[in-house]
């Protein structure tokens, strides 16, 4: 059905339990996949009186030892880290998937910080928007199940 998978990742819990649906998907359409961080450029360095720190590069190794544990799912996926302003991550996000020729993006509904989501907006909210193909965005409760046949009810 798939045969090109974005994951989109913040580094957050949420969007790690996203991960285990793009990979049982992928294994299930025998896609590619492509992993997807943008890195965003806050505008100042504080909101509402306090400093913002991300812990970027910290960030950075944790999804990159994501993508090549994925190699265990007999997936080989491509790493894509770019950068973007504040408040236009989804745009970024939508650019890549289309420059990758994604037909599906995944992603978690809610990211690392409540905080910049109260200001920014929710990056899921909006790529729901601009996207130009299927966002499957996964709730923080929801785990990826077991096995692929348990995840979807698709086709065989």
């Amino acid at each position: 059905m798939f045969t090109n998978i974005l994951w989109a990742t913040d580094g957050s819990e949420q969007a790690d339990r996203a991960l285990g649906y793009a990979i049982q998907i992928s294994q299930h359409d025998h896609t590619q996949l492509h992993v997807v961080h943008v890195i965003e450029k806050l505008t100042g360095g504080r909101i509402a009186g306090h400093d913002v720190s991300l812990n970027e590069p910290d960030v950075i190794a944790k999804i990159r030892a994501q993508t090549e544990g994925v190699l265990a799912h007999g997936i080989t996926p491509t790493l894509h880290v770019v950068a973007e302003a504040s408040g236009h991550v989804a745009g970024r996000i939508a650019e890549v998937a289309d420059e990758t020729g994604a037909d599906l993006i995944v992603v978690g509904t809610r990211g690392r910080s409540a905080l910049g989501g109260l200001f920014l907006g929710s990056v899921t909210q909006r790529l729901l928007h601009v996207a130009t193909c299927p966002v499957l965005a996964i709730p923080p409760v929801v785990a990826a199940p077991a096995r692929a046949h348990d995840a979807l009810p698709l086709a065989r």
